[in-house]
């Protein structure tokens, strides 16, 4: 094993829908990270207490077909949901019925054992602004996207740099909106920690049922039209804004190329307004 592979313990695990869960797991004391970064995390199948009682149940006659599970490490990339400083790391991951790895990360019970490596990865950081100087905040999100912006709406610097904090955030029913109430605290509980805090502007859409309170739309069509910036109470403006977005790919891709239709520009080398996370 890698010197940099170190062995993780769950701690708690959140269902949110059949497709959607949250967990916790230990955090190595020499672990360190940057609010947005990503790791990878690895899962031995054969190793899980699911399918261990399986095959003990197997083998004591309770079942006739017996449930053999992978014997081999996988690894994925994972954006950490925790604050820098938080005593534990958490995760928000979906299931994908075929995938090698969430089809089986589905099945973690507390106290099963996960593989962690310690070396951070992403440039989805607030550090990679240089220019324009922070003012306003915008963070896009769908679906386990949000994992990156809550670790960073969980570090104090940034509720200091910036004077708004905009999140929206999509998924497609009200019952995958996950961590809302957690996003409601946010302003109480790191906000009110520093001096002169950041006003955070949460949107919340829901693109598949009608939601009281939500916007419908996808995010491009919101940019384009002027909606989300109307609901902000925020214009776009390239000598002010920042942008992060993170999630589905084909969101990422035509949210970036609306934004660049509105005057903005990726950034590059610290200079610019858009930055977008490619480990998908």
């Amino acid at each position: 094993m890698s010197d940099n592979i170190q062995k993780v313990t769950v701690l708690s695990k959140t269902t949110w829908t059949p497709n959607l869960f949250s967990f916790t797991v230990s955090r190595p004391d020499s672990f360190k990270f940057t609010a947005g970064q990503f790791v990878r995390l690895g899962v031995n199948p054969s190793q899980l207490q699911y399918y261990k009682q399986q095959n003990a149940a197997a083998d004591n006659g309770h079942d006739e077909s017996s449930n053999t599970a992978l014997n081999e490490d996988i690894f994925r990339a994972y954006s950490i949901v925790s604050s820098p400083f938080d005593e534990v790391l958490e995760f928000f991951s979906i299931v994908i019925p075929d995938g090698a790895f969430t089809s089986q990360l589905q099945h973690l019970q507390v106290g099963d054992e996960l593989l962690l490596n310690t070396m951070p990865f992403g440039f989805l950081t607030l550090a990679r602004y240089q220019k324009p100087l922070p003012k306003d905040l915008w963070l896009l999100a769908t679906g386990t996207g949000l994992a990156p912006f809550l670790s960073m709406l969980q570090d104090l610097k940034t509720w200091e740099d910036y004077e708004h904090i905009v999140l929206a955030y999509s998924a497609r029913s009200m019952e995958e909106l996950a961590y809302v109430e957690k996003i409601e605290r946010l302003q109480e509980e790191f906000g009110s920690l520093v001096d002169n805090p950041a006003t955070l502007i949460f949107i919340p859409i829901v693109t598949r049922e009608s939601v009281e309170g939500a916007l419908t739309e996808r995010l491009p069509k919101l940019l384009l039209e002027g909606t989300l910036q109307a609901r902000a109470g925020i214009e776009l403006n390239i000598d002010s804004t920042h942008v992060m977005l993170c999630g589905n790919p084909d969101m990422v891709e035509d949210t970036k190329e609306t934004l660049k239709s509105l005057g903005l520009v990726m950034n590059r080398r610290g200079e610019g307004n858009i930055a977008v996370e490619n480990y998908w």
